[in-house]
């Protein structure tokens, strides 16, 4: 059963018991309808309390069944609500752990509440391109306000139960129990209190205004918008906080309704949906159990306190997890030591960390510039330089030193990790942990699955990854990986781009009107355009037939590595991060062309965005196809997290299926017919082709 009914004496108690939160799913919300029904008619029964089992009240929606035929069969969310605000006899909500959503709309739509302090309460549909739809923009302005409740609809974020029971005047809870395990105890106290009393209390009946009307509304809009770019459903939000002070409630709640179903129609909101569950997706790997067993990781090393050492170590301290970072050398130790308490610092001075919590933080950390140190460390991940002869010299010492059982990681970005396994008599024990840079501060994490690696070297570290926060994703081993792998091809194009006519401000700023964080000149400059440099020179031997525009190598032969430097496809002023576009580069492409006697031509933006992202999403259906990534939904996260592809347009296989495969297709065959790019490229992947000849899509 997914919802109980239990008598306690003269009352009836309705637990929603669908884990892991509860989730309203159809089962449930029969349940509740029955239980209501069963206790209206039982004259023995004076109350009802509806509350949840285990660790939440309601979470809101149930994720199992979004997309199907039960998510709004009846009896609905807000036939539900109906059911309880009819009641006859009083219904109390008694609210703990979780109230959020739907879960949140069923406690208004009660007689009463009575909540546990710590409970996280929240209306979070925003961040999934909608606005509450079961009344929520209508009743919580009416228990906590107009300004508090529009807050908390526009952020989504929760806030604990306790502080919204001290705002003045708030009538969400009508009493606060003393503690979580006492609340059905004083939930069942209270029915009996409130028995007898009529007329029942309905949070439709109180008023909701606010002084300022006109003025606020439109400041709030005008906020709004400054911070939710590309997002419709803030604004939205702001409509519908509006029309519960202007309408009647009936009215409102057509009103909010109708916003709902033209959001859930919208790209962004389709994005954002599948960004949710291709989160909780890429969690999952196939052939690992979720109950496999796990190794226990209670310490760290980390060889290396260069730029990816020292971020990577920070997320192991944040997370209260003792770390020993080994160098070669003091001088890079200090130097390492120092850029650590500087981040931390930092974020002090912005009231981001508390002092205390740095101490500890730094207390946790250990140096060495001994092996020895790291050999009863559970976990060790090297980031050295990225070079295979570096690597295999660490990882034969690891294989030497390092205790049975401990997990070897390999924080390279593009290396062969079976031949990084090979170098050791434990393959089975190393795994690619690929963190992308800053990595204290970028929420992706490759997680790469040798041959060899064992099943719950991989549980474990997927574990790890969320103790640390990060979006850990699935590769398999290949030149690059998932993320890597797809943007030489992305980088290719904006480099043919360059030889054809266009400039690398040009090529930037349509990007990034598309929605990208950076454009690809600026993210070469940001990361450093040696890095791209070198990788171009190993593969050059490796694969001397693959196509690429000299512009780039060009470039740093003059030295321009980017902002490091000072000059890069940009100029930059010392301190500062703004690019200039630089005279020398123009005329350094413009002569490049002459050698090559390419006329220029004038390429639209269209061109541009089209030739970037499509080259992601044929590069990714290589991927799929050989089984390097579990699901195209996995990508995405790739490119969401790690990569600032545009949030609100899902990543770049929702966007192919958004713009259609068979209109990928033909955009891919005209670039086929263009003199300048790589014919060969631009044939469809295989899966590709096969998915637009049958009307289908990637996700």
């Amino acid at each position: 059963m997914t919802a109980e009914y239990k008598v306690h004496g003269d009352v009836a108690v309705i637990t929603m018991n669908n884990p892991p939160v509860n989730g309203l799913g159809y089962a449930t919300r029969v349940g509740i309808t029955q239980g209501l029904e069963q206790a209206g008619s039982d004259p023995a029964v004076k109350a009802v309390v509806i509350t949840g089992a285990g660790k939440a009240f309601s979470g809101g929606a149930d994720i199992k069944e979004f997309g199907t035929s039960k998510a709004g069969a009846e009896p609905n969310l807000l036939s539900v609500i109906s059911a309880i605000e009819n009641s006859t006899k009083p219904v109390v909500a008694a609210v703990h752990s979780v109230a959020m959503g739907g879960g949140l709309e069923l406690a208004l739509g009660c007689h009463y509440r009575i909540a546990a302090p710590g409970a996280n309460i929240a209306l979070p549909e925003v961040k999934l391109g909608l606005i509450p739809g079961a009344g929520g923009t209508q009743r919580l302005p009416r228990v906590l306000g107009v300004e508090v409740a529009l807050n908390m609809i526009v952020s989504g974020e929760p806030v604990k139960s306790e502080m919204l029971a001290q705002l003045p005047g708030q009538k969400l809870f009508d009493r606060m129990a003393a503690s979580p395990e006492s609340l059905l105890e004083e939930a069942l106290a209270y029915a009996r209190s409130v028995a007898d009393a009529r007329p029942l209390p309905l949070v439709r009946n109180l008023p909701s205004k606010h002084p300022m009307g006109d003025a606020y509304f439109q400041f709030a809009r005008n906020m709004v918008k400054g911070m939710s770019k590309n997002l419709p459903a803030p604004e939205k939000c702001v409509d519908a906080v509006e029309s519960s002070t202007r309408k009647k409630f009936d009215d409102g709640m057509v009103y909010e309704r109708e916003v709902f179903t033209n959001l859930m129609l919208t790209p962004e909101s389709r994005a954002l949906r599948h960004l949710f569950m291709a989160e909780r997706a890429a969690s999952k790997i196939p052939d690992v159990p979720e109950d496999t067993p796990q190794r226990e990781i209670k310490t760290v090393g980390v060889i290396g306190a260069g730029t990816m050492g020292g971020g990577i170590t920070m997320n192991f301290l944040n997370a209260g997890i003792p770390v020993t970072i080994l160098e070669m050398k003091q001088e890079a130790l200090d130097r390492g030591i120092a850029t650590i308490r500087k981040n931390y610092e930092s974020q002090v001075k912005k009231g981001k960390l508390k002092q205390d919590k740095y101490e500890q933080r730094m207390a946790l950390l250990k140096t060495t510039l001994d092996y020895a140190d790291l050999k009863d460390a559970d976990l060790v991940i090297e980031a050295v330089f990225e070079e295979m002869g570096v690597k295999q010299k660490v990882f034969e010492t690891l294989d030497g030193l390092m205790k049975p059982g401990a997990i070897l990681a390999s924080n390279t970005s593009t290396l062969d990790v079976n031949k990084i396994a090979s170098f050791t008599k434990r393959p089975q024990d190393v795994v690619g942990l690929h963190f992308f840079s800053p990595a204290n501060v970028m929420k992706l994490l490759e997680v790469v699955r040798g041959a060899r690696t064992g099943k719950d070297v991989m549980a474990t570290v997927m574990s790890v990854a969320k103790k640390i926060k990060k979006t850990a994703v699935v590769s398999g081993v290949c030149d690059g990986f998932i993320g890597n792998r797809m943007i030489e091809q992305y980088s290719r194009q904006a480099g043919f781009l360059l030889d054809e006519g266009a400039t690398p401000q040009q090529v930037d700023r349509a990007i990034e009107k598309f929605g990208f964080a950076m454009g690809p000149f600026r993210m070469g400059d940001l990361a450093g355009n040696d890095i791209g440099w070198a990788i171009r020179k190993r593969r050059s031997q490796e694969r001397p037939n693959m196509m690429y525009s000299r512009t780039a190598d060009k470039l740093c032969e003059l030295g321009r590595f980017g902002q490091k430097t000072g000059a890069g496809w940009y100029d930059y002023q010392e301190g500062k991060r703004d690019a200039i576009p630089a005279k020398l580069v123009e005329d350094m492409i413009v002569a490049h062309r002459k050698e090559l006697g390419i006329e220029p031509r004038k390429i639209s933006d269209e061109e541009i965005v089209q030739r970037l992202v499509f080259s992601l999403v044929n590069e990714a259906a290589h991927i799929l196809e050989e089984g390097i990534a579990a699901r195209a939904s996995d990508i995405d996260m790739v490119y969401i997290t790690g990569y600032g592809f545009p949030f609100h347009r899902g990543g770049p296989m929702l966007y192919a299926d958004q713009v259609g495969l068979f209109n990928v297709v033909q955009a891919m065959k005209r670039f086929q017919r263009n003199p300048r790019d790589d014919a060969k490229f631009w044939e469809p992947a295989p899966l590709l082709a096969r998915l637009a000849a049958e009307g289908k899509t990637f996700n």
